[in-house]
């Protein structure tokens, strides 16, 4: 009840204080920012039209520009003469001279039929009818000059020349918010063109000269309509003002950037702006997705000589910054009405804290006892009531401190006796059931042995008498040694559990470890399978004897080492390790090898009897090793990550007193 009479103390100033000066503050924020925002790109709208004028006029310069070229070439004598005359050889020379000076990259000039007489970027390439241009056509019909854009297919732009029809192939690129196009490529291209008709002396016609520049990749004019219209202006690294050529939706030229700075050509403009100027044939002015980034944007459409539309011109504001200006409006006029609430709230908890300053008190004891912490007294002044209650408060804490200590310290002592008692059981569990299961193995494997011993020995006897008796080159020789061998191989897997059945009692004797490592390595490390081992050796010294049987703890360690070279067949490092554990009472003997590594499924089975990944294993080298290692009070456990090796660590009781007797 007290905590509930606090809330809503607080809860009640608090609200009536924020609400007074918010509300005023955010209808104010919200209609300000209203204002600012209409305000602003407004102004940023009719500046893109006023851009998109400018580029107009750079993008019809640029035609003028290629026009008048057209003309006065089309004007020389020598051009005429050289028409009239069937010239080629002068139209070979002339025409490439004046593409490559006016920076051209057409320059065709037809007869009145519309055959081409000559290319000035590839001369020799002529005689093809230039009929099915529409350029042509408005000439031959009107007799004036034809100036406009037109879209080039890819196979007038390879009779132009191979590096136009290279520089208009593009693959086009999805992009986002765009409309889906069924072909992948765009082979041919757009180009800004003239067409002047030629007349000889006596006004009659006599062709077409026919100037061109090329849009596709063609950076000069977007280039130059942001430098005259947007100066260059950058913004957080950005350019502010963007210009681009479309042929149909694809941009062909363009000074919008890619994420990675590169001019985003083959893209495709989004779907809205699509179907308004490419579709409706109507201008386009708004906020626009632009590649990567939005942009208040212009665009309309760009017509051919038959009015039909081809593309679009674009231009745009990066809109950003107008969106950074809002937001720094907003965090402004926001900042302003969240210090007024900040304000109110710090007086507000002020004048609650003065009326319910204790209970507020009480309530963080009552919260701490809840949280378990009882060691805190109140002590507080004010009416008798309250000083009770906090009396009373304080003698709960009291009681309640006592009886947790006295249920921790009893939970404690069970639980601990408990997991005692769990590890124990756990580890008799363990123990017993593999000594079960090894005595179980080892008397079917010693009958096992007993019945196969016999017959294979006869087998092995006989076969090698037979092989005796085979001349060298016989036929039936490999066959015969196959037997003599396999069965030696059997006869050592009947020796090997007829050794696991015996398990014999261990011979103990005080063993000095080191000595032992030293002569096992120089017993193996000349084998063949540990050429291309490199045997590492760290044993500490003065380590004490172990009492040990030599022979069984020796088969042990060889058992290991050879496991490792096995396992290392491309050469490798085997790190041979002895040292005496922190208790002083065992010696640790440890094998860490470089090779493969064991896997968990294969990790937790390699002690048990018969268990093996090898080909040819029996499954009972370790198994016979752990039992010895068992029988000599020890361990032997494995470690291995794969890819990274394995280290088997053998763990002896160091001891100079006879815990089994020889």
């Amino acid at each position: 009840m007290k905590k509930s009479s606090i809330s809503s103390i607080q809860s009640q100033l608090v609200i009536y204080f924020a609400v007074a000066t918010l509300v005023p503050a955010g209808i104010a924020t919200l209609v300000g920012m209203k204002l600012i925002y209409d305000q602003v790109i407004t102004r940023a709208e009719m500046k893109t039209l006023s851009d998109m004028n400018s580029a107009r006029e750079i993008y019809r310069n640029k035609l003028s520009q290629i026009e008048s070229i057209a003309r006065l070439t089309a004007a020389r004598s020598l051009v005429v003469n050289a028409l009239v005359q069937g010239d080629r050889t002068f139209l070979q020379k002339d025409l490439p001279k004046v593409l490559k000076r006016e920076k051209l990259d057409m320059l065709t000039l037809v007869n009145r039929q519309g055959v081409v007489v000559c290319r000035g970027r590839n001369p020799a390439t002529f005689g093809d009818s230039m009929m099915s241009d529409l350029f042509v056509q408005r000439v031959q019909q009107t007799r004036r000059i034809a100036t406009g854009t037109d879209i080039i297919p890819h196979p007038s732009l390879l009779k132009e020349s191979p590096e136009l029809a290279a520089q208009a192939f593009m693959e086009i690129t999805p992009t986002p918010k765009a409309k889906a196009r069924t072909d992948k490529v765009e082979t041919s291209g757009m180009m800004l063109k003239a067409a002047v008709p030629l007349f000889d002396e006596r006004n009659e016609f006599l062709g077409m000269l026919l100037g061109g520049v090329l849009l596709n990749r063609n950076f000069e004019i977007v280039d130059k309509i942001n430098q005259i219209v947007h100066e260059g202006e950058v913004y957080k690294g950005r350019g502010t003002g963007t210009a681009t050529i479309f042929q149909g939706d694809l941009r062909i030229s363009t000074n919008v950037k890619n994420q990675d700075g590169s001019r985003a050509i083959s893209t495709l403009v989004s779907d809205e702006v699509h179907d308004a100027v490419l579709s409706e044939g109507t201008r386009w002015v708004g906020d626009a997705f632009v590649v990567n980034a939005w942009y208040i944007t212009a665009y309309e459409p760009i017509r051919g000589i038959d009015n039909q539309i081809i593309g679009m011109l674009y231009v745009g504001i990066l809109k950003q910054p107008f969106d950074d200006v809002l937001w720094g409006t907003l965090a402004m006029f926001g900042g302003v009405a969240l210090g007024g609430v900040i304000l109110t709230v710090i007086i507000a908890v002020f004048q609650a804290r003065r009326i319910s300053r204790p209970l507020k008190t009480l309530e963080g004891v009552a919260q701490q006892i809840a949280d378990g912490d009882y060691g805190r007294e109140v002590i507080i002044h004010a009416p008798d009531e309250i000083e009770h209650l906090a009396k009373s408060i304080n003698q709960m804490a009291k009681k309640l401190d006592v009886e947790k200590r006295e249920l921790e310290d009893w939970g404690n002592t069970l639980e601990k006796r408990v997991q005692e008692r769990t590890d124990e059981i756990k580890k008799i569990h363990s123990q017993l059931f593999r000594s079960e299961k090894l005595a179980s193995l080892g008397k079917l494997a010693a009958g096992v042995a007993h019945e196969i011993n016999n017959p294979l020995t006869g087998i092995l006897t006989n076969s090698s008498l037979l092989l005796e008796d085979l001349e060298i080159g016989d036929p039936k020789r490999d066959d015969v040694e196959i037997i003599v061998k396999e069965t030696i191989r059997c006869r050592e897997i009947v020796k090997r559990l007829l050794d696991f059945a015996r398990q014999t009692k261990p011979q103990k004797k005080l063993t000095n470890v080191n000595v032992l490592m030293e002569n096992i390595v120089l017993l193996v490390r000349n084998q063949a399978s540990f050429r291309n081992i490199e045997i590492d050796r760290h044993l500490e010294e003065n380590l004490p004897d172990i009492l040990s049987d030599t022979d069984q703890i020796q088969q042990v360690f060889i058992n290991i080492i050879l496991n490792a070279a096995e396992a290392m067949t491309s050469g490798g490092k085997l790190i041979i390790a002895s040292n005496l554990s922190k208790d002083r009472q065992f010696i640790n003997v440890t094998f860490a090898d470089s090779g493969p590594g064991i896997p968990e499924e294969h990790r937790e089975r390699i002690f048990d009897p018969f268990y093996t990944t090898k080909e040819h294993g029996t499954g009972l080298g370790l198994a016979i090793s752990y039992g010895i290692v068992e029988q000599h009070g020890g361990t032997i456990s494995v470690e291995s990550c794969v890819g990274k090796g394995s280290t088997f660590t053998v763990q002896l009781p160091a001891s100079t007193a006879d815990s089994g007797g020889k």
